[in-house]
C-alpha cells in the first residue's frame, strides 16, 4: 500500500485537526429503505440513445441494451429507476413508445428542443429494469395530458388482460402485467419552464383526482405528488402546503429536487451543500406535518427526493443548443474529485434522514449529469461520482444509527461555520458496521476517532478513501481511471478508540467487521 499512502501522508502534514464520533448499535434512526438508492433515466441528451440503448454497439444484447453499460449499472447498484422524465414527461404521449418500432412516430420534444424517435419506450424500459434487477418508477404526463391518459397507461401497464389497453400490451409481446407500484404524478409542475405549468391549487386538484382514480384500478400503488422544484423557488413551502391540502389522503410522497454547483468560486460553501439539503428536508417535513395536523390525519407523508446531484447548470444555460436534432450531447458534466466528495456528502444526508426520505433518485444514470459515461460505438467508464454511490448502495444497507459527533468547524460564506466532518453510521445486516465520512474542509486533514467501546469485538477494520491532490482531477475517455477510491492504511486502534486519518476534501468508507 506504499503507493497509496503518499498523498494521505502529505496531507496530514498540514495543520492537524481531530473529530470524534460515537454510536451504539442499540439506538437507531430507521431501516434504510430499498428505494433510497434510486436513479433516473430521462429522454434527455444521450441518457437513453447511445447511453443504455444502442442496438448497433458491439456489446448490445438482443434488446439493444449495451452490455458494458449494464455491467456498470449493476456495479453501481441502483435499486429503482424513475422514467421517462423529468421535463420530458410533461409533453410525452406514452402510446408513441409501444408497439412495432417501424410504426412509432417521430415527435418534437419541446422540453429539450430535440427530436424524439420513440425507438425506446415503456416495453424497452421494462426489459431494461428486469435485466438489471431494479424497480420501475413511472411518471405520468400532467402537463399536456391528464386523468384519462394516466388511467390508460396504468391499465396498459398493470392490468392482467381482457381489456383494450391490457390486451394491447399482450399483443406487443408482454403477456404478464408490469406490476409498476411507484408512480410520479407529473414533474416540477410549479416551474415556468414546465410544459403545462399549473398553480398549486390546480395541480393539487388534478393530482388528487388522478391518485384517487388510479387507485380504483390498483389500490396498492405508491404515489408521489410534485413538491417545489427547488428550495429556492419563490413559492417553496406555500406550494407544498396547498398541494397537500388538496391531496393529502390520496398520495404517499411529496417530491423534492435539488442540484448543487460552486457559485462564484465559493468552494467552501459548495463543500457544505448538504446543509441546504438538510434545510430543504426539514422544511418539507414541517410543512407536510402541519397540513396533516390541520386535517387531523394520522397519516405521515414521506419525501421522495427523486432528483438530486451536482449539476453545473450555469454552463448549460450559457451554451448554445442546436434545435430538433436526435440525442445530442446535453448536460454531459465531467465530474471532479471535489464534486465526488460533495456528492458523497449529499448521500450521507439522505441516509441520515431516511426515516422520512424513503425514496430518492440520483439524476441521472448515464451520460446526462451521470456517474456513467459512454462513447457511441466506443467504451463506457465510471465518473468520480460513481464510487460514493456504489459504496453507499453496497454497504449502506441495514439500520442507520444515531451518531453523536464532535468536530472542528470551517467557515463558509453561505452557511456560516460548518462542521468539517459529515458522517453517518449503518449497522449492516451481516453484523458489520459501516461509517461513511466526508472531510469537507478543503485545506486541513482530520483525524477521525471512533469510540468503539459500545461495539462488539471486531475482526477486521478497513477504510477506502477517495481524494486527490488536485481537486479538479477527473475521469475522462482518455484517462478513465484517474480518480478512484484507494485503501487507506492510516488506521490505529488504542484503548477502545479507532483513529483514522481523513485527508482534506475526502470521501471515506470505513468498514468495521
Amino acid at each position: 500500500m506504499t503507493e497509496n499512502r503518499k498523498p494521505f501522508r502529505k496531507a496530514i502534514m498540514a495543520d492537524h485537526q481531530r473529530a470524534r464520533i460515537e454510536f451504539d448499535p442499540r439506538f437507531t434512526v430507521a431501516d434504510v429503505p430499498e428505494r433510497l438508492f434510486g436513479s433516473f433515466v430521462e429522454h434527455l441528451g444521450r441518457c437513453v440513445y447511445t447511453g443504455i440503448y444502442e442496438p448497433d454497439h458491439a456489446s448490445a444484447n438482443e434488446d439493444g441494451l449495451r452490455q458494458d453499460v449494464l455491467d456498470l449499472i449493476r456495479e453501481l447498484g441502483p435499486t429503482m429507476i424513475r422514467y421517462p422524465g423529468g421535463n420530458f414527461v410533461s409533453g410525452y404521449r406514452w402510446e408513441d413508445g409501444v408497439g412495432p418500432k417501424e410504426d412509432r412516430p417521430r415527435r418534437l420534444d419541446l422540453a429539450w428542443g430535440v427530436t424524439e424517435t420513440n425507438q425506446f419506450g415503456l416495453g424497452e424500459f421494462m426489459k431494461f429494469c428486469r435485466t438489471v434487477g431494479v424497480e420501475p418508477n413511472m411518471a405520468v404526463n400532467l402537463g399536456t395530458r391528464g386523468l384519462q391518459e394516466a388511467l390508460d397507461l396504468l391499465e396498459y401497464a398493470n392490468h392482467p388482460g381482457g381489456t383494450y389497453w391490457s390486451d394491447l400490451r399482450r399483443s406487443h409481446g408482454d403477456e404478464e402485467p408490469y406490476g409498476i407500484k411507484l408512480w410520479c404524478l407529473g414533474n416540477e409542475m410549479d416551474g415556468p419552464w414546465q410544459i403545462g405549468q399549473r398553480t398549486a391549487t390546480e395541480y393539487g386538484r388534478i393530482a388528487d383526482q388522478v391518485a384517487r382514480s388510479m387507485r380504483m384500478i390498483d389500490d396498492k400503488l405508491d404515489l408521489v405528488a410534485c413538491g417545489s422544484s427547488s428550495r429556492g423557488m419563490p413559492q417553496f413551502g406555500a406550494w407544498e402546503a396547498e398541494v397537500l391540502t388538496q391531496s393529502y389522503e390520496s398520495v404517499d410522497y411529496i417530491s423534492a429536487h435539488a442540484y448543487y454547483q460552486p457559485e462564484g468560486g465559493d468552494f467552501a460553501s459548495f463543500m457544505a451543500s448538504a446543509q441546504d439539503m438538510e434545510l430543504f428536508i426539514d422544511g418539507v417535513i414541517a410543512t407536510a406535518d402541519a397540513v396533516g395536523a390541520k386535517l387531523k390525519s394520522d397519516k405521515k407523508i414521506n419525501i421522495s427526493f427523486d432528483e438530486w446531484n451536482v449539476w453545473y447548470q450555469h454552463a448549460w444555460h450559457e451554451a448554445e443548443h442546436a434545435k430538433w436534432v436526435e440525442a445530442p450531447r446535453q448536460l454531459e458534466d465531467v465530474y471532479s474529485a471535489m464534486d465526488a466528495v460533495v456528492f458523497g456528502s449529499l448521500l450521507i444526508t439522505l441516509l441520515r434522514r431516511c426515516d422520512r426520505v424513503t425514496a430518492a433518485c440520483l439524476a441521472q444514470l448515464v451520460n446526462v449529469i451521470a456517474p456513467i459515461m459512454t462513447e457511441p460505438g466506443g467504451p463506457a467508464w465510471r465518473q468520480t461520482t460513481f464510487f460514493p454511490f456504489a459504496e453507499a448502495s453496497k454497504f449502506g444497507r441495514g439500520k442507520v444509527l444515531r451518531v453523536n459527533a464532535d468536530a472542528p468547524a470551517f467557515h463558509t460564506e453561505r452557511f456560516g461555520d460548518v462542521a468539517a466532518l459529515h458522517s453517518v453510521a449503518v449497522a449492516n445486516e451481516d453484523g458489520s458496521i459501516t461509517v461513511f465520512a466526508v472531510n469537507r474542509n478543503l485545506e486541513h486533514p482530520l483525524t477521525l476517532e471512533i469510540d468503539a467501546a459500545s461495539l462488539p469485538t471486531f475482526s477486521d477494520l478497513t477504510c477506502s478513501t477517495l481524494t486527490d491532490e488536485d481537486p479538479n482531477a477527473k475521469n475522462t475517455l482518455e484517462n478513465p481511471t484517474r480518480v478512484a477510491p484507494k485503501a487507506n492504511e492510516d488506521i490505529t486502534v488504542k484503548d477502545g478508540v479507532i483513529a483514522i486519518e481523513l485527508p482534506a476534501m475526502s470521501w471515506n468508507t470505513i468498514r468495521i467487521a
